[in-house]
């Protein structure tokens, strides 16, 4: 009687995660590659993701400085609404 502690798909899936593994790794090794080739190049590529990705934080804080800007001019130019004689009734089932 043969014991198996393992099943074809478990040694496929194993097999997958290496596979996987070795490319990621082959891949990290060739940028630091190029890296190592062509510094001036990616660090003006990285200058260029940080000043763009700068600028898009700049224009969303504005944007939500001036929506802000004008909730509080909505809130504040409205008068304080006060109506007279009017109440609230609420049923209740049980009330008779």
């Amino acid at each position: 009687m043969d014991f198996r502690f393992y099943s074809n798909a478990l040694s496929r899936a194993s097999r997958a995660v290496a596979a996987s593994i070795m490319i990621v790794g082959l891949l990290l090794i060739g940028f630091g590659v190029l890296i190592a080739a062509l510094p001036e190049f990616f660090a003006y590529l990285a200058a260029g993701v940080f000043f763009i990705a700068g600028i898009g934080c700049g224009i969303t804080a504005i944007k939500i400085f001036w929506v802000q800007g004008r909730i509080d001019r909505v809130t504040h130019d409205e008068p304080e609404v006060y109506r007279e004689n009017v109440r609230l009734h609420t049923h209740h089932p049980d009330d008779l």
